[in-house]
């Protein structure tokens, strides 16, 4: 598998890894058996809420910081807990929670961020499982501000690890002539008790 970051981390795309029938059969499930929320953030002080919606599962009761908002983990779906499973078999690593995104049509996107989070693996993989629209997705290198950009489709898969979250942010920019909905699945291993 080859890796798409020219240094400083580890991005791999294995592409579709759920043919077209069955990355439908998910979105479907998906959109209807998740307990969806609009995402909630603090920046500069000031409390926002998103359009985008997120829903945050796991094996434990897990506590998720990100943005100065505390998240808790809810127990697997029997879907999640299978494409839990799926990843883990073709990646080789081990997930112990899933960050779910949904991004209803073009308009939503996500600004540059890392997944730095206190209560991650250090250095762990991030599992990224894409249904439902194909969207862009771009890092940039913090000091060099390079670039580095792909095309997510439904039921293809995106690894980062090593010190990927360290050097480079990411982002999923708006496109505003896509009227359909995507929804993403991160798999993360947290360590608990981390902070």
């Amino acid at each position: 598998m080859d890796n798409l970051l020219p240094a400083d981390g580890c991005v791999e795309y294995y592409g579709e890894v759920l043919d077209p029938g069955e990355a439908n059969h998910y979105l479907e499930r998906l959109l209807g058996g998740i307990e969806w929320r609009n995402d909630e953030a603090v920046i500069f002080g000031r409390h926002i809420t998103t359009k985008r919606k997120v829903a945050w599962y796991g094996a434990s009761d897990f506590t998720y910081t990100y943005s100065n908002i505390i998240r808790q983990a809810l127990p697997w779906t029997a879907e999640l807990l299978a494409l839990k499973v799926l990843t883990e078999e073709i990646t080789g690593a081990r997930y112990n929670s899933c960050l779910l995104n949904l991004y209803h049509d073009g308009d939503e996107g996500m600004a540059w961020h890392s997944d730095d989070e206190k209560e991650l693996e250090p250095g762990g993989a991030i599992a990224s499982l894409s249904f439902g629209a194909e969207r862009r997705f771009l890092f940039r290198h913090r000091e060099s501000k390079e670039t580095v950009e792909l095309r997510l489709a439904a039921g293809s898969l995106l690894v980062m690890k090593g010190d990927t979250q360290t050097y480079w942010l990411h982002s999923l920019p708006k496109m505003k002539k896509v009227r359909l909905p995507r929804v993403n699945l991160t798999f993360r291993t947290m360590e608990a008790g981390r902070k």
